[in-house]
């Protein structure tokens, strides 16, 4: 499963548990049987689950799983799903992970609206097709896209194999080349890191846009901070506005090589569990060499670009091991977060499934473990972080590819000023943003 579906993780631990449980007020099911499986589900979630005090004393044991799950879950919790790892069906499915691409539903100042594609992966179906962000759709199989009914298409859009797009491109306010393409099923590859270097009032700016963090970044993060470091890189711009996360490793990698004034011995992570699992605490060394592919602590100081601010650009798709780069890099410099405010997924959690050999259970539980905070105890932050400075992504169409320095969220840096004036198609700033095709994945549908 991508990397992207995950949640954010503190290690990819495997945990064997038994099915057996010493509550006398539980009826002994027979093996393999659905009930023993939901068993196994609740004593798996009553060791670990963030909000196990909240789960009910007695649950329905003859639920199909994936029900029993959810009737487990606190009203609190937006993210934990479970999945059975021999029906692919089970795990949960997006338009970015079957197609590659993500697109948004915009009401313009005029009353227009339009769906504009803001995502394409590189070297998946969605780019192999031709598709580029920012481009407009205006049908998917044969449907003129509205705001009323963009969340059901999105939804059934999962049940297809192929996708018939009707495509154009957004000039002088009007949308015009229109053509028809098809968009195949299919996998995407791993994403590369977007770096570039701009000028901006005679310093040189470095860029790195992120799209994931995966374990076994730290020595591509290091390339590309040595690039910076020769080049003179005196500022950082840091885009992370479609960064579902990841693991906290690669998170605490990446902040190692930013701040001064920070040693192996600094505090990088709090996590807080539930009884169980109390409270831990984590340096940056500590957090970074839970990745068994890591370059360890010291070896990335040496290419530190040593700053006293970042700015991160941000949307309501930054997620999680992204957020936490946001919260816990706040100690130890100015962060200067522009865009929309982040999704709020201020949680950790690692997989919980059966490792006995053969495995009797094929189910494979996610939950929420951990609340994370930042080494100056600050966190909660559910409702998600806010930016200092509110950038509507879309103020100005067409959207320019990620790493213009014209597009808008770069260009309010570049500029110094952090806002711009009406875009050169005349669209006003009160844009407004109707749907989102990632946003409900997130987190409605674990």
């Amino acid at each position: 499963m991508r990397n992207f579906l995950k949640l954010q993780c503190i290690a990819m631990i495997a945990i064997l548990m038994s099915c057996t449980n010493n509550d006398e007020n539980i009826p002994a099911f027979p093996e393999g049987s659905t009930e023993s499986v939901n068993v196994w589900v609740q004593d798996s979630m009553k060791r670990y689950y963030y909000w196990a005090d909240q789960m009910p004393a007695k649950p329905d044991y003859h639920l199909p799983v994936k029900d029993f799950f959810k009737s487990l879950l606190s009203s609190q919790d937006r993210f934990s799903f479970i999945v059975n790892t021999e029906d692919s069906s089970s795990y949960p499915r997006s338009i970015r992970n079957m197609y590659g691409f993500d697109y948004t539903v915009l009401q313009l100042a005029n009353g227009e609206v339009v769906t504009v594609i803001k995502l394409v992966l590189k070297n998946s179906p969605a780019f192999n097709a031709g598709l580029e962000r920012g481009m407009i759709i205006t049908k998917i199989n044969g449907k003129t896209v509205t705001a009323a009914n963009a969340e059901t298409m999105t939804a059934s859009m999962k049940d297809f194999t192929v996708l018939d797009l009707t495509l154009g491109d957004w000039k002088n306010g009007t949308i015009t080349d229109e053509k028809e393409v098809k968009v195949y099923y299919g996998l995407s590859l791993e994403q590369p890191i977007l770096s570039r270097i701009f000028e901006k009032n005679g310093k040189k700016v470095g860029y790195l846009y992120i799209y994931d963090f995966p374990d076994g970044m730290t020595s591509v993060f290091n390339q590309k901070f040595a690039e910076f470091k020769a080049a003179g890189v005196q500022e950082l711009i840091l885009d992370l506005r479609y960064n579902y996360g990841g693991s906290v490793s690669a998170a605490a990698a990446l902040c190692s090589l930013i701040p001064s004034g920070i040693s192996s011995g600094s505090s990088f992570i709090l996590f807080k569990g539930n009884k169980n699992g109390g409270q831990v605490k984590r340096t940056f060394a500590q957090q970074i060499a839970y990745d068994p592919k890591a370059l360890d602590f010291n070896t990335l100081r040496a290419n530190a670009l040593g700053l006293s601010k970042v700015y991160i650009l941000t949307s309501n798709s930054t997620a999680s091991a992204a957020e936490i780069v946001i919260n816990n890099l706040k100690p130890y410099l100015q962060v200067i977060q522009i865009g929309n405010t982040t999704l709020g997924k201020d949680m950790a959690g690692f997989t919980v499934e059966d490792r006995r050999k053969p495995k009797h259970i094929s189910w494979q539980i996610h939950p929420v473990i951990y609340k994370v905070f930042n080494a100056d105890g600050s966190g909660e932050y559910s409702n998600g972080i806010s930016p200092q400075i509110t950038v509507n992504e879309y103020a100005e169409l067409p959207l320019l590819p990620l790493g213009d320095p014209d597009e808008t969220l770069i260009s309010s840096v570049l500029n110094g000023t952090y806002l711009k004036s009406a875009g050169h198609d005349g669209l006003e700033k009160d844009v407004k943003i109707l749907y989102q095709s990632d946003l409900n994945f997130m987190q409605g549908q674990k």
